[in-house]
């Protein structure tokens, strides 16, 4: 698979969320996306980046942007990090790695010379017409909303 790039279609996505209701990216046609991919619930740096995004959700929403999370975590986990940290944004489940594999974020990473597959942090910014804006690679948790609105140039 090539490499995402600005300007191409975002892949498709159609994959349960939180409460396995099936939530596919057509349904979000007309809006902006900030479609995030993140390792794991409940992780330290995971829960910085998603309470960033809790705590400027009113004000992305309010510049018209949409945020869903995607983890190789299931339903269940994704409740639970939901509830705990009072998250307003939906989280999809992509157990078997389609989607990630379809986006380019799941690859070798290297902690302390080990190397591994995992998720690799990263942020998608889908335009109203489905096509892709700008690739987040070096997405800092902390700052995460105000990484995006300044992509967005909002």
């Amino acid at each position: 698979m090539s490499e995402l790039i600005a300007g191409v279609k975002a892949p498709a996505i159609s994959l349960k969320n939180q409460d396995g209701k099936t939530v596919k990216l057509k349904d979000y046609a007309g809006k902006k996306v900030a479609l995030f991919f993140y390792p794991e619930d409940m992780t330290p740096t995971c829960t910085v980046e998603a309470c960033n995004l809790r705590d400027n959700y009113a004000l992305l929403q309010k510049k018209g942007i949409e945020v869903i999370g995607v983890s190789p975590d299931d339903e269940k986990k994704h409740g639970k990090f939901i509830e705990k940290h009072e998250l307003p944004f939906t989280l999809l489940c992509d157990t078997d790695l389609k989607v990630m594999n379809a986006y380019g974020v799941w690859g070798e990473k290297n902690m302390y010379g080990r190397k591994y597959m995992g998720v690799i942090r990263t942020t998608v910014l889908i335009n109203e017409d489905g096509t892709i804006h700008h690739i987040i690679k070096k997405v800092k948790s902390a700052e995460h909303a105000q990484q995006i609105l300044d992509k967005w140039g909002l």
